[in-house]
């Protein structure tokens, strides 16, 4: 089967991620132009021939999060309006994710929202990664395909050869996230109920598992101010945990969260590049970094070539 070119592009939220996926393909980023205008819209144009081609677009929605949004969706209607053959959107961290379901009165739906608008401006398919709940995917009318970072951390974790070690979710809503680690490392799981009182807040109240004496690994899929993440720390070393090590798909990283996991006392923190991490590292010397972009590459050329992505977690 004769397939279109394939070309990858990204915005301005994370050109480094799109380098490292288009190094693994061996194919050179495409050409575009994005800049504000003096009252901060944005402009957007793609400087090279993109018809008939099977176009990849590099953006997550990530800081600052509502001009990334925006990108994305001006660069979609640029691609689509330029007869590209098809457009997906490759959005490594998806957010507004987290407002997922309507638990409080008057509230958005915003995970919604955004997919709605994402189809609208041309997205033909969506390429994304460790979702904050996976039914977002049929928050979408359109092909989504759902990668996981597990095979990146599970790597690590392997190398790092960490003896007596149980895997810690740091709320309920993440145990199918610790068990399908910890049963591909072998180890058992331990589990910390909380409760949230405000929005990046939320209170300690238990910790169901044997941790005392054991090497611990929190598992989490966002770690924005890390507060939660902290106070499972303080939690679990409370309980006789001996060392700490936590790991987050999504390193947002905001207000204060740098300054925490520095000052508390986890070992290391591994993070994925979903969202830029260069400056984060220079100020958090604890940060372990582990790079996406062969997943992500890989996904890509399987759907450029319509074979399996499942089969990457085989």
């Amino acid at each position: 089967m004769t397939h279109a070119e394939l070309k990858i592009f990204c915005g301005r939220a994370h050109p480094a991620l799109a380098a490292e996926i288009c190094d693994y393909l061996g194919i050179e980023v495409g050409k575009l132009h994005a800049e504000n205008f003096s009252d901060g819209e944005i402009f957007c144009q793609i400087e090279e021939n993109v018809r008939g081609r099977d176009v990849f677009l590099v953006q997550p929605i990530t800081k600052p999060v509502n001009e990334t949004l925006v990108e994305l969706l001006i660069l979609l209607d640029a691609f689509r309006r330029s007869s590209a053959a098809r457009v997906t959107a490759v959005i490594p961290y998806y957010g507004y994710g987290r407002q997922d379901k309507k638990d409080q009165p008057r509230v958005a739906i915003t995970a919604k929202l955004v997919a709605n608008l994402i189809s609208g401006a041309g997205a033909e398919r969506v390429l994304t990664m460790d979702l904050h709940a996976l039914q977002i995917q049929g928050f979408f009318d359109i092909p989504v395909d759902h990668l996981f970072a597990a095979p990146v951390m599970l790597e690590a974790l392997s190398a790092m050869d960490i003896p007596d070690l149980v895997i810690v979710s740091p709320d309920a809503g993440g145990v199918a996230r610790a068990r399908a680690i910890a049963k591909r490392v072998g180890v058992g799981i331990a589990i910390v109920d909380k409760r949230r009182t405000a929005p990046n807040q939320a209170e300690v109240m238990n910790v169901v598992g044997d941790v005392e004496g054991r090497n611990l690994l929190i598992v989490d899929d966002i770690i924005d101010t890390a507060g939660t993440l902290v106070s499972t720390i303080e939690a679990l070393k409370a309980k006789g945990g001996r060392r700490i090590l936590a790991a987050g798909v999504h390193a947002i990283l905001s207000g204060p969260a740098l300054a925490r996991l520095e000052e508390s006392c986890v070992e290391r923190v591994l993070v994925t590049n979903t969202t830029p991490l260069e400056d984060k590292l220079a100020i958090c010397s604890k940060l372990e970094p582990l790079s996406v972009a062969p997943l992500l590459g890989e996904a890509i050329r399987r759907i450029h070539e319509d074979s399996s992505v499942s089969s990457l977690f085989v």
